[in-house]
């Protein structure tokens, strides 16, 4: 399953995060990202937050004023089944860098203002599946640019048998 980064998205801290044309991707991240909450954000399994473009338009089409990079995700992604996106997923992001999906993130009310009603919770795994952004590990790291490919490359044995 193929697709392509539509944005990448960085900010000193907090959201939103704001377009940029290239970022150099390690194992902490996207260079010059920043995490004013170290508790709930950042760390090598929390190094890039990914969520799908379709899932932003739904949620546009509902009435929610988000857009890409508003809740806070690093990268933003089009053509990937956003279902099969799961914990033990693998993406080659570009050329260059591998993620390893380890987990959903947790809706936070820093978000409300992208959600009509306030209601961010529309964005919570366990309330809408499927609806949530997601966190990675860097597995290989590298640069990236709007317009990469992504390219889905395999779900691990734990996730398979979950």
């Amino acid at each position: 399953m193929r697709g392509e980064i539509v944005q990448l998205s960085t900010s000193p801290g907090g959201v939103p995060k704001l377009p940029t044309d290239v970022a150099a991707v390690d194992e902490l991240g996207f260079h010059g990202d920043g995490h004013t909450d170290k508790k709930h954000h950042g760390g090598p399994d929390r190094a890039v937050c990914l969520w799908a473009i379709e899932r932003i338009e739904a949620l546009q089409a509902e009435g929610h004023p988000i857009f890409p990079g508003a809740a806070g995700e690093n990268v933003t992604i089009r053509g990937i089944d956003w279902d099969a996106v799961v914990p033990g997923v693998r993406l080659r992001l570009g050329h260059e860098v591998v993620a390893e999906i380890t987990g959903y993130t947790t809706p936070c009310q820093k978000n409300m203002a992208w959600f009509a009603e306030g209601n961010f919770m529309r964005m919570s795994q366990k309330l809408h599946p499927g609806w949530s952004r997601t966190y990675a590990r860097v597995l290989q790291t590298g640069t990236l640019r709007p317009g990469d490919a992504v390219e889905l490359l395999e779900v691990t044995e734990s996730t398979a048998a979950g």
